[in-house]
């Protein structure tokens, strides 16, 4: 078996902007697998947040042993950048390998197009209520917000796109006060969602606070062992593969959080089609999809993701699976 990554750039369309900063590309590492014949890829972003870098995750490819298989490779990598990638070049190459696609192996039900967000960078409340606007065509917008000053943001969002349903990120933004000040303005304004409004190692504080929409846990929840902190703070949980660290583990995920009477979401990181792609398979049934990454992006891969009014649809097998 041989393992090989490189990394990949692919410009934003416009400068994408959430709490944390802006930037205006996206660097991704693609993991290959080659074995008697067949090549299995699978990309993954690298995230700031998690004390990740395109280096650190590279160096953590690179020193796997020669030979594993996907069960092994859940403990010899934590959850992450890193595991995502190979877990899911190791889906790949065994749907290659079998002719068979990876719901298949997986027994999953056959994917269908699904609804996805389409997400509005952190900008002026006169910018953004003109990128509403511009997008107001979609059924669901996603907002980026996460600072003390945020409603005339969401007031301009609104009033840009009266008819789309609305979800808003905070990335961690704000504080318990400014959380509680927002809440009743987001119910009045038809917010269907907040992902992650406090900083995930000081979200106790949500147990204390009436939640009037759904509080959906992103930076507090990657894998399975996450769900026992979540309890009477969150309604919802984000699922990303590049946080549970592969297709594996958030099938494990998806029906342990269900199991528990949690909402499903099933998030991004901002990459290319290959990374939604195995995503759209844990998306099915999801009470919320924001699979936008390709749509932000000024470039993409050879056989991208196709979206339409019916939302992304199921990757053909020459992109992954």
């Amino acid at each position: 078996m041989k393992l090989v990554v490189k990394e990949d750039v692919f410009n934003f369309a416009e400068v994408f902007t959430i709490s944390r900063g802006s930037r205006d590309k996206a660097h991704v590492l693609t993991a290959q697998i080659e074995d008697s014949g067949a090549t299995g890829v699978g990309e993954c972003v690298p995230y700031a947040r998690y004390d990740e870098t395109l280096n650190s995750v590279r160096t953590q490819i690179e020193t796997l042993p020669e030979t594993f298989t996907r069960t092994a490779l859940q403990h010899l990598l934590p959850p992450g950048a890193a595991r995502n990638a190979v877990d899911c070049a190791l889906w790949d190459i065994e749907a290659k390998a079998k002719g068979k696609r990876v719901w298949e192996l997986a027994g999953l039900e056959p994917p269908r197009p699904v609804i996805t967000a389409y997400t509005l960078s952190l900008d002026t409340p006169q910018n953004m209520q003109k990128q509403a606007r511009k997008n107001s065509f979609r059924p669901l917008l996603k907002i980026k917000l996460g600072t003390p000053d945020d409603m005339p943001r969401l007031e301009a969002v609104r009033q840009g796109a009266p008819f789309s349903d609305i979800i808003v990120d905070a990335n961690e933004g704000w504080s318990a006060d400014v959380y509680a000040d927002l809440a009743p303005h987001l119910l009045r304004l038809g917010v269907k969602l907040v992902e992650q409004p406090l900083p995930a190692d000081n979200d106790d504080a949500l147990m204390d606070i009436e939640r009037p929409v759904p509080v959906c846990a992103d930076e507090s929840c990657h894998d399975y062992a996450s769900l026992s902190k979540l309890t009477g703070k969150y309604d919802v949980i984000n699922i990303k593969l590049d946080k549970t660290g592969g297709l594996s583990e958030a099938i494990l995920l998806r029906e342990k959080a269900r199991a528990l009477g949690y909402g499903v979401m099933v998030g991004c990181m901002v990459g290319s089609s290959l990374a939604m792609a195995p995503a759209v398979l844990i998306a099915q049934g999801a009470m919320i999809t924001d699979l936008d990454g390709p749509l932000l992006l000024a470039e993409d891969r050879d056989t991208p993701l196709f979206y339409d009014e019916e939302g992304v649809h199921p990757p053909d097998a020459e992109l992954w699976g």
